[in-house]
C-alpha cells in the first residue's frame, strides 16, 4: 500500500497555490501517443481456484439481502486513524487499514494486545445484525512489507532489494509464512504484499521495495511469496487459519516512470510493460493471489486507477484474476475528472474497493448518490461487492469469529520468536553482496582488536529503513526492537569468547591502535516520494571522512553500507579495503557478522552468496539500470558479487562527477517537507538545539514543537508551532551563494500561516562566522494568517545587503518567531528571480 496523495508533475497541474487541491477535479495536461493496447497480447490464463458452488450461493443470497447502502459500504476502505468501529458499523464498511503512520490510539509503538483488541472492536461492529443489518465482517489490511513491520517486537526482514540479491525463491516462501503467522497473532487478516515492481531507475524512492531490475527474479519470487502468505492454492492450507490474504502490487508500471519519479508517468511500450513490469503478475495469479492493488502511476498520461482496459480487459478477462482490485491511498482522486471524495470513473473502470483513508465518508455519500442516479450501475456495484464477498468467504471470514478467538491470536511469544528470527538472519546473510575484498581482508579473525565506527552500527532503525513502525521509519530507537540485534551487537557476539576485542566509537576515536576498523554508514530511513532523488550520488560524507582517517593511518577498513538502492560511492569504495552492500537488513544484525567474521577456529562461517539484483552505478547521474539498454555501462553489473575466496582486486575508481550533481543541494533545501541531504532541520530555543527528523518533536526548552503534516501528499510538509521565542532552521556545511545573490536568484518559500499572535518574525541566513542577515516578515506573517497556501519569493541579494557573508552560508533558512504561531512549510529552494521577488515575503 502506498501512503500518499501526490499529483504527478507530468500529468497534473496544481490549479491554485492558495488551496489544498484535494477537492479540485484533476485535469490531464500531458499526453503522448498512447500505445494501442491489445488485451490478447497479454498472458492468457484461467484462475487456478476451483469454483465453490456453496460460496456462489452465499454471495447471491447476501446480494439479495443487502441494501444499496450496505453494498456501497463494502467497496470502501477507511484508515483506522480516521474511522471508529462505530462509524464502520454505521456505514457498513467492507474494510479498514492501518496506513504507514496509523496505529491503535495513534501510537506507532502500541503494544500488540492493543492491535488485537481493536481488531475485535471492528469485527464486532461490522457483524452487528441488529435492525435488519446483514452484518458482513470487515477485512483489516496492513503494510506488512518486510515482516509484520508495524508491531514492536515483530520479526523485521530485509527489504525486498536485499531479498532479490539472495536469489532464493524457497526462502521467500518461509518469509511469507512467518509474516502471516505474526499478523495472525495480532488479529489481522490481510497484507499489502508482495510488491512486484521492477524498478528501472534507482532515483525512485521505492527502489528498495523492488526485488530486482530483472523481471525474471521478480517473477520467480511471486508464487512462493503469495503461497507463503496465503498457503498453497487448492490445498487445505489455502487461506486457512494460519495464513492471510495477500496483495500483489502495484498494477502496473510503477517501477518504470520517467526519471524514477514516484507516482509519475510510464511511457514504455506495451511489450516492455507486459514482459518487464508485468512479469510478476501471471505467477501471482496462478498462486491464487486474492487482491491486486492498482498503481498510482500513469501509462502515457492515463492513471492506472482509471485504466479500464488494463484493470478489466487485461487483468481480469485475459489474465484470469478473480479476486478484487483495491485502490491505493486516495489514488482514485488522481483519475481524470475525479477528486478524493468522488470518482465514479475509477470504479466503472474496474476498481472494486476504494482505499479512501481520510476521505471515506464523503466518498461513501457521493458514491451512493452515483448509484442511485445510474452513473454507477447496480450491476457494476453487485459485481464489485461479489468479488469482495468471494474473497472474504475464501478466507473463512464469516466463520472465523472474534479475531482474539482465532488460532494463533494473542500468542505473543511468536512475535520475534527464535525460529522466526533464524529465518530473518538467514535472509540477511544471503542478501549481502561483497563488492570489494582486496587482499581477501574478510572474513576477519575474531582474535583481533576490532574498532567499529559509524552511528549506523548500533542503530536498528536505520538498518530497517522505511515502513518500520512508522511510514518513514524515522525516530526509532533500539529499544523499539526488543527482539532485535544491531550490527554492532552481532559483531560483539561473534567475537565474544575469543582472544579479540571490539571497541565501539561512532566518531572513530581510539586509544589503542586497532588491527582493523569496521565502518557502518549509509542512508537514513525514508519511504515513497520522500526518497525520490535527482541523482544517485551518496552525499553524506560522514562515512567517507572516517574511512579516509583510517586509510591515512594504514589501518585496514571494512565498509558496511546501508542503503535502499545502489548509490555512487566511488570515493568510499576507494577508501575501503573491503566493501559490503548490506541494503536494509532489518532487525537481525547478527547475519552480517556471520559472513564478515571467521569462527573461533578461524574458519569461514558463511560465504557471501548475494549477487547484485540491481546494477551498481558508475556515475552519479546513472539512469536506466536495465542491461537491455544500449548505453548500459555500470560499475558492477547485474549479478556481480564476490565470494571470500575470490582473489579479485578492485582497482582505484574514478571519483569525478558532474558539477550539476554536486550543485543540487545548493539550490534545494526543503522538498516535500523533508530536508534535502546533507541539510538537516533544527529547532532552537533558549535551552538549546534539537535536530528534527520526522513525526513529532519539541525544542530543547519546549518553546516549539513540530510535526509532519499533509499538503499535496501524505506528510509532505511540516507544521511548526511556536509557544514562545524560537527558531526553525535548515543547516549544514557552508556553501558559497555569492554568485546566486547577484540579483538573479530568489529564495522560494511555499507556506501557510495557520495562526499568528506574534511580536516579531524574521527570516535569516546564517554564516560560518557571525553575520547579520535578518529580514523582518512580521507584517506578512500576521496578514497571511488563515489565508491558505502562499508562495513567497525573497531576493538573495536582500540577505547580502543586510550583512550575510554569502560565500559561507551554513544556514540557508532560519525562521525566528517571538510570540505564538503555527506555520506549515512544504518547499524552500532557490529559483530564478522572474521579477516576483523582493525583500518582503
Amino acid at each position: 500500500m502506498s501512503k500518499v496523495h501526490y499529483f504527478s508533475a507530468l500529468a497534473f497541474v496544481f490549479l491554485a497555490s492558495s488551496c489544498t487541491g484535494m477537492e479540485k477535479k484533476n485535469t490531464t495536461i500531458y499526453r503522448e501517443d498512447v500505445p494501442k493496447i491489445e488485451p490478447k497480447a497479454w498472458p492468457s490464463q484461467q484462475s487456478p481456484i476451483t469454483v465453490n458452488r456453496e460460496h456462489e450461493k452465499k454471495i447471491a443470497t447476501l446480494l439479495n439481502a443487502m441494501t444499496v447502502e450496505e453494498k456501497v459500504g463494502q467497496i470502501i476502505q477507511a484508515d483506522i486513524n480516521s474511522v471508529t468501529p462505530e462509524e464502520a458499523r454505521e456505514f457498513y464498511l467492507g474494510a479498514v487499514l492501518n496506513g504507514g503512520n496509523s496505529a491503535p490510539e495513534k501510537n506507532n509503538r502500541a503494544e500488540a494486545d492493543m492491535w488485537l483488541a481493536l481488531a475485535d472492536e471492528f469485527w464486532l461492529a461490522s457483524t452487528d445484525k441488529s435492525n435488519g443489518r446483514v452484518g458482513i465482517p470487515l477485512l483489516w489490511g496492513s503494510d506488512a512489507v518486510h515482516g509484520h513491520n508495524n508491531i514492536v517486537g515483530a520479526t523485521i526482514f530485509p527489504h525486498n532489494i536485499g531479498l532479490g540479491a539472495a536469489n532464493d525463491p524457497a526462502l521467500m516462501a518461509k518469509i511469507g509464512k512467518v509474516t502471516a503467522t505474526e499478523m495472525r497473532v495480532t488479529g489481522l487478516d490481510w497484507t499489502f504484499a508482495p510488491t512486484l515492481a521492477v524498478a528501472r531507475n534507482s532515483r525512485w524512492g521505492r527502489t528498495y521495495e523492488s526485488f530486482s531490475e530483472d523481471p525474471a527474479i521478480v517473477a520467480s519470487y511471486a508464487e512462493p511469496l503469495v503461497s507463503g502468505i496465503q498457503g498453497k492454492v487448492n490445498t487445505d492450507q489455502f487461506l486457512n487459519s494460519h495464513h492471510i490474504i495477500s496483495t500483489a502490487k502495484h498494477f502496473i508500471g510503477d517501477g518504470g516512470t520517467r526519471n524514477g519519479q514516484d507516482q509519475g508517468d510510464n511511457v514504455d511500450d506495451q511489450i516492455t510493460m507486459r514482459d518487464v513490469h508485468g512479469a510478476g503478475y501471471p505467477p501471482a495469479i496462478q498462486a491464487g493471489v486474492q487482491v491486486i492493488m492498482a498503481s498510482f502511476n500513469s501509462w502515457h498520461g492515463i492513471k492506472m486507477h482509471g485504466h479500464k482496459t488494463m484493470l478489466s480487459d487485461v487483468l481480469v478477462a485475459q489474465m484470469g484474476f478473480d479476486g478484487f482490485v483495491v485502490g491505493d491511498w486516495n489514488g482514485h482522486g488522481q483519475v481524470e475528472g475525479c477528486t478524493n471524495v468522488s470518482c465514479a470513473n475509477a470504479f466503472n473502470a474496474g476498481l472494486d474497493m476504494f482505499m479512501a483513508p481520510d476521505s471515506w465518508k464523503k466518498l461513501y455519500q457521493n458514491t451512493l448518490e452515483q448509484v442511485k442516479s445510474g452513473e454507477i450501475t447496480l450491476a457494476r456495484l453487485d459485481q464489485a461487492v461479489a468479488r469482495i464477498l468471494r474473497v472474504k468467504l475464501r478466507a473463512g471470514l464469516f466463520d472465523a469469529g472474534l479475531p482474539s478467538s482465532r488460532p494463533l491470536a494473542g500468542d505473543y511469544k511468536r512475535l520475534g520468536s527464535e525460529s522466526h528470527r533464524a529465518v530473518a538472519r538467514e535472509a540477511v546473510r544471503k542478501s549481502l553482496v561483497l563488492l570489494k575484498n582486496n587482499q581477501q581482508l574478510i572474513p576477519l579473525s575474531p582474535n583481533q582488536r576490532i574498532l567499529v565506527a559509524g552511528t549506523a552500527a548500533d542503530n536498528i532503525g536505520q538498518a530497517s529503513g522505511g515502513w518500520t513502525l512508522s511510514w518513514q521509519g524515522t525516530g526509532n530507537a533500539n529499544s523499539d526492537f526488543p527482539n532485535g540485534e544491531s550490527i554492532l551487537a552481532g559483531i560483539r557476539s561473534a567475537v565474544a569468547g575469543s582472544e579479540g576485542t571490539v571497541d565501539y566509537h561512532p566518531e572513530g576515536e581510539f586509544e589503542v591502535r586497532p588491527d582493523v576498523a569496521i565502518i557502518v554508514f549509509g542512508e537514513q530511513p525514508y519511504a515513497e516520494f520522500q526518497g525520490d532523488r535527482p541523482h544517485v550520488d551518496f552525499t553524506d560524507n560522514t562515512g567517507l571522512e572516517l574511512l579516509q582517517k583510517f586509510k591515512a593511518l594504514n589501518i585496514p577498513t571494512v565498509s558496511i553500507f546501508i542503503s535502499g538502492r545502489p548509490l555512487w560511492v566511488n570515493p568510499e569504495i576507494n577508501a575501503s579495503d573491503a566493501f559490503v552492500a548490506a541494503w536494509l537488513p532489518g532487525t537481525e544484525g547478527g547475519g552480517i557478522a556471520d559472513v564478515i567474521m571467521r569462527n573461533e577456529q578461524e574458519k569461514i562461517n558463511h560465504d557471501f552468496i548475494g549477487r547484485l539484483s540491481f546494477s551498481w552505478p558508475k556515475k552519479a547521474d546513472h539512469d536506466v539500470l536495465s542491461g537491455e539498454n544500449a548505453n548500459y555501462d555500470p560499475l558492477f553489473a547485474l549479478g556481480y558479487g564476490l565470494s571470500v575466496t575470490d582473489g579479485v582486486s578492485v582497482e582505484q575508481l574514478d571519483e569525478t562527477q558532474a558539477e550539476t550533481i554536486t550543485d543540487y543541494h545548493i539550490s534545494n533545501f526543503l522538498i516535500a517537507g523533508a530536508a534535502v541531504s546533507p541539510w538537516r532541520l533544527v529547532l532552537s530555543d533558549v535551552k538549546g538545539r534539537n535536530q528534527y527528523l520526522q513525526g513529532k518533536s519539541s525544542s530543547a526548552g519546549g518553546n516549539m514543537n513540530v510535526e509532519s503534516a499533509d499538503y499535496l501528499a501524505q506528510e509532505d510538509s511540516v507544521i511548526v508551532n511556536w509557544l514562545d521565542r524560537g527558531s526553525f532552521l535548515i543547516e549544514g556545511e557552508p556553501i558559497d551563494l555569492e554568485r546566486q545573490s547577484n540579483g538573479d536568484m530568489a529564495l522560494q518559500i511555499d507556506y501557510q500561516v495557520l495562526s499568528a499572535d506574534i511580536q516579531r518574525a524574521s527570516i535569516k541566513l546564517g554564516c560560518e562566522s557571525q553575520c547579520k542577515s535578518n529580514l523582518d516578515v512580521t507584517t506578512t506573517i500576521q496578514a497571511k494568517a488563515g489565508g491558505g497556501w502562499q508562495q513567497g519569493f525573497l531576493k538573495l541579494s536582500c540577505f547580502a545587503d543586510t550583512g550575510a557573508d554569502m560565500k559561507n552560508i551554513k544556514v540557508p533558512f532560519e525562521l525566528e518567531v517571538i510570540g505564538t504561531a503555527s506555520i506549515q512549510l512544504n518547499t524552500i529552494k532557490l529559483v530564478a528571480n522572474q521579477g516576483q521577488a523582493s525583500c518582503q515575503l
